[in-house]
């Protein structure tokens, strides 16, 4: 036990986490528009917003897309809505699969042009240049050399924004649902020994 316990520490360990979205080191990226150029940043934003105004939905609210550094973040509902808002909108969608289906727009229209869709949380998706998803933040830990990098997500299945950094071979993907269930899973691989005492 003790020779496991010394092991352990000499190891160079690194977890990441994004549950409910609070990774920041893959978002560290240049300016979305300085990749893209301005048309066909254009281009999708107009797309977007000419989707979105044929959707009926049972409300709207504000902010449809959100320009981030690294990423065009978009939500059919808006991001202005209400936590109610937001559970409402995210029922009709396990239903009616409005986002799965406005991915699928996107993909057709702009297909060969380097983008990526990944859906993020309850009531939006993220759309961003090819290679600019979570494994980003392994390019920039790869001179640090750690032994171990694991990654705890809430979104990990094939399309969820967690998948690519989950499923990359650099990293020991743990699936999670919640804060809670994190701390849980952290206990019972960093301190199995503290788990089974109690």
């Amino acid at each position: 036990m003790a020779d496991t316990e010394e092991r352990r520490k000499k190891q160079r360990i690194l977890c990441l986490f994004d549950v409910d979205g609070t990774l920041t080191l893959a978002r560290q990226v240049p300016a979305i528009q300085n990749h893209l150029g301005e048309e066909l940043l254009q281009d999708l934003i107009n797309f977007c917003l000419n989707y979105m105004a044929l959707l009926k939905l049972p409300k709207k609210r504000g902010t449809f897309i959100e320009f981030r550094n690294g990423m065009l973040n978009i939500s059919p509902v808006g991001r202005s809505c209400t936590p109610e808002e937001r559970l409402e909108f995210s029922e009709l969608d396990k239903k009616e699969r409005i986002r799965e289906k406005f991915v699928a727009a996107l993909k057709r229209e702009f297909a060969g042009k380097g983008l990526r869709f990944s859906r993020g949380g309850m009531i939006s998706f993220d759309v961003f240049p090819e290679g600019w998803d979570k494994r980003y933040c392994l390019d920039i830990l790869e001179d640090e050399q750690f032994d171990t990098i694991h990654f705890f997500g809430n979104e990990t299945t094939p399309g969820g924004n967690d998948y690519e950094i989950y499923d990359d071979p650099r990293t020991v993907g743990h699936s999670v649902q919640s804060p809670q269930d994190t701390v849980r899973r952290c206990r019972e691989i960093f301190f199995p020994e503290r788990v089974n005492d109690s």
